[in-house]
């Protein structure tokens, strides 16, 4: 799954790229995204920011509440599941991204390995999103199976989606869309580094797959 990805463009230049009109001016935005953590999505023509992961309500043992988890990746089998069905019916979007990050190496000493689409500058995977009473605006990212050499580092990944296909996924049929939720067909870039796997990472959210 991806809990960490990377979005090195500017607002001007992802609006540009996804052909949409911007309400993100002034965002103030990470290179690298986090859950729990503010990113840029497309929905019906406009770029917007919105928190990654729809918040889970958690219980302690005596049954208090507790801070909400952000469910930051949707599996593609349980999209037609209570939790996300009425996002992935009504509310697709794209996520703009340069690369996303995998956690590899024994427990204790991992570090991060990126991938990424050779020569995208910029990549869209496919989201769902909606408003919630904890943090207002928020989405998730859609996991398949991760294809060939990818599956070594972690056994899924993000949707990723041809331009030809963006269309589709944000408007098209529900049946439609499921179909574009399928492992990626082309290259990609693997890029297994000597850096910490929490190097720089906020403490304050731990992000999850539904």
């Amino acid at each position: 799954m991806c809990n960490l990805y990377r979005m090195t463009k500017t607002v001007d230049e992802v609006a540009q790229m996804f052909g949409v009109r911007s309400n993100a001016a002034g965002a103030n935005l990470a290179a690298e995204i986090y859950p729990g953590y503010p990113g840029l999505v497309a929905e019906s023509g406009i770029l917007r920011q919105m928190i990654w992961g729809f918040p889970l309500q958690m219980r302690g043992a005596k049954g208090q509440l507790l801070k909400p988890r952000p469910v930051n990746n949707a599996r593609t089998d349980k999209l037609n599941s209570g939790f996300w069905r009425p996002s992935f019916a009504a509310r697709r979007c794209l996520i703009p991204l340069t690369g996303w990050a995998e956690a590899q190496g024994p427990k204790g000493a991992m570090t991060r390995t990126w991938l990424s689409v050779p020569g995208a500058e910029l990549f869209a995977a496919a989201g769902v999103w909606r408003t919630s009473a904890e943090w207002g605006d928020v989405y998730s990212m859609v996991m398949t199976d991760a294809p060939g050499p990818a599956a070594e580092v972690h056994s899924r990944m993000p949707v990723v989606l041809h331009q030809d296909d963006h269309a589709a996924w944000l408007a098209g049929e529900t049946e439609a869309a499921l179909g574009l939720c399928r492992p990626w067909s082309g290259e990609l870039s693997i890029d297994r580094t000597s850096q910490p796997w929490f190097a720089g990472s906020p403490t304050a959210a731990q992000g999850s797959l539904l």
